[in-house]
Order: C-alpha cells, then sequence, then structure tokens
C-alpha cells in the first residue's frame, strides 16, 4: 500500500532533509534504519518526556525493537498510534528506495506561476506525479511554471538563479535537483526560481512508463575529449523548453524590483537535462543575457562558444555515464578566453543533487557558492 499522507511524508521529508539527499534513477542511496530509529526515539523523549533513558540507550545500543515498544511510557493511545505510524512509515521509505516508481498524488504549487508558453503537441496525457529514489518526481508537463523561493527577510543580496531539474526531457526531478537546491540557494540570500518546464510525452499508464523507464539501454561508447557530443540529449529539438527558459528570465526582468532582484545578476543553474537546457539557452537564446552558468553533470562535449559567453561553473563526477572521458564543453570555454571552473569529483554517479552520503561529490553547492562569491556576483556592482 502506497502511503503518502501527511504524517508519514512530514517526518520522513524532515529527516531526509538532515540527514540524506535525495537521488535520481541510478544513484546510489542507502537507508540508515538505525538513524530512523534514533530519531524515533528523539521525538518519543520530546513529546512523552521519557524518563527511562537507560533502558532506551541499551535498546538503540542493541537495535531491540521489541525493547522500544515495550519502554516506551506512552501517555495516551493518541501518541502510541503516531509511534506505530511513525515506525511504519519509516519502514515504507527504507523500502521506496529502491528504485521502485511508486505513484504519487499531484502536489499543490500555490506559488507556481504560469509561464504561458503554450502546450505540448501531440501529448494527450495529463500531467502525473510519481515517486522514485524517495524524490517527487513529474511526467507529461503541458504547462510550464516558474517557482519562486525567496530567502528570509532582509538576507537577500540581490542575485537571482533559475533552477533547471532534470530527467531526460520526459520527467522532472523536483525534488533534489529542483526544490531543496532553490532552498539552499535562498538560504545564501540568492533568489532562486524552480522550472518547470514542458517535457516530451511519455506513457499515460504507470504501468507502460516504468516498463519503458526499465527497457535496456546500451552502454555509452568510450570516446576522447575531442570527440563529437555523444549525448543523444544533444539532437533533441529543444524549442519548447528555450521558450519556457526565455519566459522565466523575462518575468525575472519584468518583476526585479518587486522581488529585489539585480538584473545584471540572473544566473541559470541546471542538472542533467537541465544542464542541457541551461547550455541550449546559453548558446542559442536571443533574448537572455545570463550573468552566470551552472551546468551541473550535463553533456561534456565541444560546443561552439558565444563570443560574450557567461562564466561557468562545470561539475560532474568521473563515475557518470555522461562523462564518458569528455572534456571538450571546458576547453571549448577556456580556448574561447572565457571564465571558466570545472570540478571532476572521484565518484558521486549521476543525478546527486545536492549530494549523497559519502560521496567527493558532496561538496560541489560549497564551491559554487564559493565561487560566486569571489566573482562578485553576491554583492551589488
Amino acid at each position: 500500500m502506497f502511503i503518502d499522507n501527511v504524517i508519514c511524508w512530514g517526518y520522513v521529508d524532515a529527516y531526509f532533509l538532515t540527514t540524506s539527499k535525495y537521488t535520481e534513477p541510478g544513484a546510489k542511496n542507502p537507508i540508515k534504519i538505525k538513524a530512523m530509529v534514533q530519531m524515533i526515539y528523539t521525538f518519543g523523549r520530546i513529546v512523552n518526556r521519557l524518563t527511562n533513558d537507560q533502558v532506551l540507550d541499551y535498546c538503540l545500543i542493541n537495535n531491540d525493537n521489541k525493547c522500544i515498544i515495550k519502554y516506551l511510557p506512552y501517555r495516551s493511545k493518541l501518541m502510541k498510534s503516531l509511534f506505530f505510524a511513525l515506525i511504519s512509515c519509516l519502514a515504507f521509505s527504507a523500502s521506496a528506495q529502491d528504485g521502485t516508481i511508486y505513484p504519487l498524488e499531484t502536489p499543490k504549487e500555490p506559488n507556481a506561476i504560469p509561464l504561458n508558453t503554450g502546450a505540448v503537441k501531440d501529448q494527450p496525457a495529463p500531467e502525473t506525479w510519481f515517486r522514485q529514489w524517495g524524490d517527487p518526481m513529474a511526467r507529461n508537463i503541458s504547462t510550464a511554471t516558474l517557482t519562486p523561493i525567496f530567502p528570509e527577510k532582509g538576507k537577500a543580496n540581490g542575485a537571482a538563479v533559475i533552477v533547471a531539474p532534470g530527467g531526460g526531457y520526459r520527467w522532472l526531478s523536483m525534488g533534489n535537483e529542483g526544490w531543496e537546491v532553490a532552498e539552499a540557494l535562498a538560504k545564501k540570500g540568492i533568489t532562486a526560481f524552480v522550472l518547470k518546464y514542458r517535457l516530451f510525452p511519455t506513457p499515460e499508464k504507470l504501468d507502460d512508463f516504468t516498463a519503458w523507464m526499465n527497457r535496456p539501454r546500451p552502454a555509452p561508447q568510450k570516446t576522447d575529449s575531442t570527440a563529437k557530443n555523444t549525448n543523444p540529449m544533444a539532437q533533441m529539438d529543444l524549442t519548447n523548453q528555450l521558450a519556457d527558459a526565455e519566459a522565466a528570465y523575462a518575468m525575472i526582468l519584468n518583476n526585479a524590483a518587486a522581488w529585489g532582484v539585480d538584473k545584471e545578476r540572473i544566473g541559470m543553474i541546471g542538472f542533467s537535462a537541465g544542464a542541457g537546457l541551461t547550455m541550449h539557452a546559453t548558446l542559442h537564446s536571443k533574448t537572455m543575457t545570463l550573468a552566470f552558468i551552472g551546468p551541473i553533470y550535463g553533456g561534456m562535449g565541444p560546443v561552439k562558444v558565444p563570443k560574450n559567453a557567461p562564466p561557468m561553473f562545470n561539475a560532474i563526477a568521473s563515475d557518470d555515464f555522461l562523462f564518458n572521458s569528455q572534456f571538450g564543453v571546458i576547453e571549448s570555454w577556456f580556448k574561447a578566453g572565457r571564465p571558466v571552473e570545472f570540478h571532476l569529483y572521484q565518484n558521486g554517479g549521476h543525478g546527486f543533487g545536492l549530494g549523497n552520503p559519502n560521496r567527493t561529490s558532496n561538496k560541489w553547492f560549497d564551491a559554487f557558492v564559493h565561487w560566486l562569491d569571489v566573482n562578485k556576483f553576491l554583492v551589488a556592482k
């Protein structure tokens, strides 16, 4: 049975946001059950004013669930029910981290602003959501939106970033590559805008979509740094996606004063396919003048760099299939004389978002913010 109620996911999301990171398909994210049980201990102590800590410590050390249940001093039937709901919820959450695709009710997005860029041709299926690797994802998106996430009052520095999640232009990883990244940026005083752009159609039924997702895929061919871009996503028609990005940029410009944004410090960061869209907008848009870009684990093939291309921060893991031993985009930027910073991490796989446990790529966000700071994008010019 799929569990997605307020009690369950409220506590699970609170736990994940502090102890682990969501991941896109293909990345490993082991769940530490012992740590989750320890969270329940803490919750129990606070709510029930537990006094027999020595017994609970013994239970924790021995990882004895029966011991936990026996000695928790419940003060009401309600709290006892809530405790078991948390246990059940966390147990389900652990099973949901295996890469299985689960149905997810479409969440409310009260702050999402329609971009009014039109629909998707030959798209009969409505927008639907699913959960994989613990992360909420959307597919069959026909209406593009922009969701602003603002810093706390008095902490905004005027910089703004459009955040483009990834998903092969077939779905969007809205959690670990969208909302979480935007919230992290907002904590640094940067006004963030999550771009939910239009996608190519996928099967309407979840079972059919799951079968399509699990289809066999050929291994990427090895290439060298100077080879032509072998990323199949680079050959896609991104007319809709570019229009959505341009509309987002225009909306930010038009509302810059109200939103506290410096028009000269609007950048864009994207992940996987979102990195591809970020690069595509940089290379082909006639209306966007981005101050900086941050393609994260995107295609690495060579490109023709515009004369006034923005400074680029680029990060990818060496065990990511999109790396494929290529440095083409980095060489292109460098040879064009444009500012570029490149981080090739030892490990991290693909789709690590803000980071996964025990991976060297975990610190890329700190490096990105430091890069913004050193290049004076976080202060008014």
